[in-house]
């Protein structure tokens, strides 16, 4: 059961292209996968998708106040749904799993575990601390707080980078055996598409000159994503590579960034594209010369892996797992987080050393298909799940367990009377609401996307 806030059409932020690769895999792989989560007027409330993986939608009861009461809405509703799905398949006792991912599923996976006494794994896909340096607001400490109780009600723990295993370590106190390291992914097939090369010349030259060199960004317009330093850093490139040309792409909330541009009278050097998705984003990839993430915070780096499988040179920054990402003269090359002039050092040679950046490129397709393939990661969260229900099996929580895996179970069920909490669950009323909250809308479209996730900042 993969409980998440967000799932494809409806995407916020990197949970959702998560959830569904992993998904698609798992599947593949013989697993059963049913993913609970918020409702979009996208998309129907019930589906299994071509693939297999079953997609349960919920709805919420209110108007949420704000994005925390949102999300404990969610759970509620989640919570709910699974309930059902729990009364349908009891008496079968096939192994099932609880896949929290981040703290928003952590309320419907720990009601969902002590009362069937079923384990959780979860995934923390980031920490507010990290997002903010520090913990400044009760919104950000309430958040830290329930990304503590998801790494101890967690039966094991995953996490997409050495850096993060390390965050959840010193953060929440997480044991380190306790913690499984599993890369994000990506697909790289959906870069490899047939382009004729007039009409990659035809697409570049929407954005630059034949002779220019498109240096390219790719992210939310947050301030953890450095877009500020890459902005910092453009003079420098110019003074040495004049013909560089800088393509922005991103929705959200980027007033302030064209506002410092007209200020340094840039606008003939920066673009700024707006939201990019799907084919027209990896064609905006095949374009550039160079792709840069400057990022002061990084649990992972998915971003980098899509430059990489679209086999143009990246540039990235220290930050968090970027630099477990991208290899520093391997696979790329990184620079100083937070240090416009490192950035601009890192992609003036880029753009210089045009040999060199080829073969760090052809370094960097090579090693997705050895550690960045989703077959292979789903692999791995087998063989978690897998050693989640055997330790299960041999602890004292399958004998107290309402699943048939011990004597006595359909006791313990008719004591807790699960059967009426999930009846009178079903039984609730539920509006179908279009809207999350007033100032946090669902995304309908794919151009609203960065600008919510650049709203939900608390």
């Amino acid at each position: 059961m993969m409980l998440s806030w967000e799932y494809p059409p409806r995407i916020v932020g990197g949970i959702s292209p998560h959830v569904y690769e992993l998904s698609q895999e798992l599947v593949k792989k013989g697993i059963e996968v049913h993913v609970i989560t918020k409702a979009t007027p996208l998309a129907p409330d019930e589906e299994v998708e071509a693939s297999g993986v079953h997609v349960h939608r919920v709805h919420l009861d209110e108007d949420p106040n704000d994005f925390i009461h949102e999300i404990q809405l969610l759970n509620q509703a989640t919570d709910r749904r699974v309930r059902k799905m729990l009364e349908d398949w009891r008496h079968g006792g096939q192994p099932t799993v609880f896949h929290a991912h981040d703290w928003l599923s952590l309320d419907a996976a720990r009601e969902l575990k002590y009362e069937y006494k079923l384990p959780i794994v979860a995934t923390l896909h980031a920490t507010e601390w990290g997002r903010h340096g520090g913990i400044f607001s009760d919104a950000s400490r309430y958040i830290a707080e329930q990304e503590y109780w998801l790494t101890y009600e967690a039966w094991r723990l995953i996490v997409c980078s050495d850096f993060m295993k390390g965050e959840a370590i010193r953060l929440f106190s997480t044991p380190a055996d306790k913690i499984d390291i599993i890369y994000n992914g990506v697909n790289a097939s959906k870069f490899d598409f047939d382009w004729e090369e007039d009409e990659r010349a035809k697409k570049r030259a929407k954005f630059a000159e034949p002779h220019e060199k498109l240096v390219m960004y790719c992210g939310r317009f947050v301030r953890e994503k450095g877009i500020h330093v890459l902005l910092n850093s453009i003079n420098s490139v110019l003074a040495q590579v004049p013909e560089a040309k800088f393509v922005i792409v991103g929705g959200g909330q980027r007033d302030r960034f064209e506002d410092f541009v007209r200020w340094a009278g840039l606008e003939h050097k920066v673009v700024f594209t707006g939201f990019m998705a799907n084919r027209n984003l990896h064609e905006m990839y095949r374009c550039a010369d160079v792709a840069v993430f400057p990022s002061l915070y990084e649990p992972f780096g998915i971003v980098a892996l899509e430059g990489m499988a679209a086999g143009v040179p990246v540039v990235a920054s220290d930050a968090g797992g970027l630099r477990e990402v991208v290899l520093h003269d391997q696979t790329g090359t990184s620079c100083f987080a937070n240090d416009p002039s490192s950035l601009a050092w890192a992609i003036i040679r880029t753009l210089k050393e045009q040999e060199h950046a080829r073969k760090l490129a052809e370094n960097a397709k090579k090693r997705l298909k050895d550690e960045f393939d989703w077959s292979l990661l789903a692999d791995k969260t087998i063989a978690v799940y897998e050693r989640v229900w055997a330790e299960f099996l041999n602890s004292y929580w399958a004998e107290n367990t309402v699943w048939p895996v011990s004597p006595g179970a359909d006791e313990r069920y008719e004591q807790m009377q699960l059967r009426e909490k999930a009846e009178a669950a079903q039984a609730v009323q539920r509006p179908r609401l279009r809207t999350a909250m007033p100032n946090v809308p669902v995304v309908e479209t794919e151009d609203e996307i960065d600008t919510i996730a650049a709203m939900i900042e608390p």
